[in-house]
């Protein structure tokens, strides 16, 4: 087989998953070949990269939420339509889309088959959980932003059968985790004079590791130590922690709880599938706040005197959905 393994770069969770499923599917193919799209990540993959493109991916803001004017500033439709219209899915046997819309697009416009492997897709499911509120604009966003014909998803609970747990990556299941009485946070839509604020605010003797995307050096804040973001320097922060306070995405909170780490989250403003997994991690008794206001204070300082770790069991299966997604891919090639 030849594959396509297609990724969407936003943030640092897509390209984790990489580190693991990329080596298994070298493993059962002749030739895999990697695209990344989006604005550049804190995570270096060690392997080759064949196709880098602009895509449509997201640009964090510093107060919460998604920053929708660097966001479209970045943007460029012809440069997406050129991408689409180049790749060349039909050489391939198989095209795997990590939430990557260059990949899905141009098989959409070929009429080449694209297997979803992702979270997005597990969120999708009518058996997954939602918020309360109604987006059908952020749910018709999810759906269309990265199509495929077959979806395999992952989250944090098996919702349904075509549900996986998740993939977590080996160097965190080889990890021995302990706690050293620090607290990490990862929250890369804040900006880093606002969390030292609130963070201080909130305890001025709890050892608070922040990890920051806008920030490019070390930096020492009373009790809160700010240092840029770095793949293994958080691995190990999250190793040694005592909990991790982070957004409402995927791949650190699904660690986070692997280790046995309490938890708490505040998902990203106006980002439909943070508020899906927020209501999937507050149905699971992880504790959830909106923001990082007063009226969140409460929460965050019960999280930090009596907040327990939520229990999971997540088994190594990722070879295990690979092998069927192939199996299914290799079916189709046949009949093609």
């Amino acid at each position: 087989m030849k594959i396509l393994y297609a990724i969407q770069g936003t943030g640092n969770g897509h390209l984790a998953r990489a580190l693991d499923i990329v080596p298994l599917l070298q493993q059962r193919a002749s030739q895999v070949d990697v695209l990344i799209s989006g604005p550049p990540a804190d995570i270096e993959l060690p392997f080759p990269v064949r196709y880098r493109c602009h895509g449509m991916g997201f640009v964090f803001g510093k107060k919460g939420g998604i920053s929708f004017s660097k966001t479209f500033w970045q943007l460029n439709s012809s440069a997406f339509v050129r991408e689409t219209r180049e790749l060349p899915v039909g050489e391939y046997d198989v095209v795997i889309s990590d939430f990557e819309p260059v990949s899905a697009w141009a098989c959409r416009l070929r009429n080449v088959p694209c297997f979803a492997l992702s979270h997005q897709s597990a969120v999708l499911s009518d058996y997954a959980p939602r918020p309360r509120k109604p987006d059908p604009v952020g749910r018709a966003v999810l759906r269309h932003y990265a199509p495929a014909t077959r979806h395999y998803g992952f989250h944090f609970q098996r919702y349904e059968p075509h549900i996986h747990t998740p993939v977590i990556r080996r160097q965190v299941r080889e990890l021995t985790p302990h706690n050293d009485g620090h607290y990490t946070v990862y929250l890369p839509a804040f900006e880093e004079a606002t969390l030292v604020e609130r963070l201080r605010y909130l305890s001025r003797s709890v050892q608070w590791e922040v990890f920051s995307k806008h920030s490019r050096q070390e930096s020492v804040h009373g009790n809160v130590l700010v240092k840029p973001v770095s793949g293994a320097a958080f691995t190990q922060s999250l190793a040694r922690s005592a909990g991790v306070f982070c957004g409402a995405g995927f791949e650190t909170p699904a660690e986070a709880l692997y280790l046995g780490k309490k938890l708490l989250v505040v998902p990203m403003k106006q980002q439909y599938e943070q508020a899906c997994n927020a209501a999937a991690l507050a149905g699971m008794g992880v504790p959830v706040v909106k923001n990082l206001r007063d009226s969140s204070l409460d929460v965050l300082d019960q999280w930090l005197q009596v907040g327990r770790p939520v229990p999971v069991h997540y088994p190594d299966e990722t070879a295990a959905v690979i092998d069927k997604l192939l199996l299914e891919a290799a079916a189709g090639v046949r009949r093609r």
